[in-house]
């Protein structure tokens, strides 16, 4: 029994004197109506998919076009010679078109966020020029720094656009053609039975062109390792592990892409008096008994000197007081968070003779009355010691 293959005008629903635009948006709609992960399991809806894929191949192809016009499917027989780069529709067909148009093309569409780029390799172009890659750099700043905010000069190494080229890539009156493996996608794609796998292009390496007399200082990337000295503002109030992002001090781009971007990562360091919690600063700060007991003023640490607190007579332990406006500066405001201050009363660990014998006396004078927290306790308990 013989198969005759279908018309591919007819596959895609279009004339034979449609444009190439009519023919792109009929393939479109047609390849999004019969994927298979809308159709799971539907043998004939599969078929369907290849059956536009090839024609799909065919008619956008100028050469293979006139060829299909004048012989039709035996112009793609096999013996047959074919249009220049001729051969079965699908060996270079890429997949991924249909969805760079549906989902939006270039840098700023949705497929291109989620899936790093197209058939150029990740953000290439026309003239086979590639975006840079982003890079990531941690810094390490102390608690002063983030709060009051800094300048900061980090040195880097990166492939910096190559000083001979100026990243073109190509030796002075070298030629520059598009690549003839991959026809200036950067791709090619390889059929496994109904898969098709995307593979770098092995002869233009992602770029989608060949230079006649590469560069002979970077091999023809149009990129060379360089260290840069970038300078960074910190803003004030930043917190640990903000992310800064330093516009094209990225990667340089590929013969002359736009360089990508460099993110810094901020690390605080572990403060010896302060802990910090978003913009409120917390401490410890130890003083004395007879300063609990009668009261006083203490001086106590900030970020910007020593302040004064006031202590009320009978501050017991532990007791926190509040100095507003004396924590971390507010990111892009002028407010100010406060800081805290915990009270440790420290408690006389060598006594002599004399300073004893008062104490003794103290406490007789003090008696049960003066003790509410002690008194209060054992009142509580007092099912448990009797």
């Amino acid at each position: 029994m013989t198969v005759t293959k279908r018309d591919y005008y007819e596959i895609l629903g279009v004339s034979k004197t449609a444009p190439a635009e009519e023919i792109k948006k009929a393939y479109r709609k047609l390849a999004v109506k019969f994927h298979p992960d809308k159709n799971p399991g539907d043998h004939t809806a599969e078929e369907k998919f290849k059956e536009l894929g090839e024609a799909y191949d065919i008619l956008m192809d100028d050469n293979k076009r006139a060829a299909y016009d004048r012989m039709g499917h035996a112009a793609f027989a096999q013996g047959t010679a074919g249009p220049a780069g001729g051969g079965m529709g699908g060996g270079f067909h890429d997949p991924f078109d249909l969805f760079r148009e549906v989902f939006g093309a270039g840098g700023g569409g949705v497929f291109e966020q989620f899936f790093g780029g197209g058939g150029g390799g990740g953000g290439s172009q026309a003239d086979g020029r590639q975006r840079g890659s982003d890079l990531r750099y941690d810094l390490q700043i102390r608690l002063e720094e983030a709060a009051f905010g800094c300048e900061k000069e980090i040195e880097i190494s990166k492939l910096d656009t190559c000083g001979k080229c100026h990243g073109t890539g190509a030796e002075p009156g070298a030629k520059v053609t598009t690549c003839p493996t991959c026809r200036g996608r950067g791709q090619v794609i390889a059929s496994r039975g109904f898969f098709q796998v995307a593979q770098t292009c092995p002869r233009c390496h992602g770029s989608g062109q060949v230079i006649s007399n590469p560069c002979k200082t970077c091999g023809g990337e149009g990129r060379t390792e360089a260290r840069t000295r970038i300078k960074l503002k910190i803003p004030a109030g930043i917190d640990n592990g903000s992310r800064l992002r330093s516009s094209q001090n990225g990667e340089a781009g590929l013969r002359g892409g736009s360089p990508g971007d460099l993110y810094v990562v901020i690390h605080i360091k572990e403060h010896e008096v302060f802990e910090r919690d978003e913009d409120n600063l917390f401490c410890e700060v130890p003083i004395r008994f007879s300063t609990a007991a009668l009261g006083g003023e203490v001086h106590v640490p900030t970020l910007e000197g020593k302040a004064a607190l006031k202590i009320p007579a009978g501050t017991q332990n532990a007791t926190v007081f509040k100095l507003r406006g004396k924590g971390l500066p507010t990111l892009h405001s002028s407010q100010r968070g406060d800081l805290m201050v915990r009270v440790l009363v420290e408690v006389p660990t060598k006594l002599d003779s004399p300073a004893r014998k008062k104490l003794e006396e103290f406490a007789e004078l003090c008696g049960d009355e003066n003790t509410p927290i002690h008194k209060s306790f054992f009142e509580k308990a007092k099912e448990w010691f009797s």
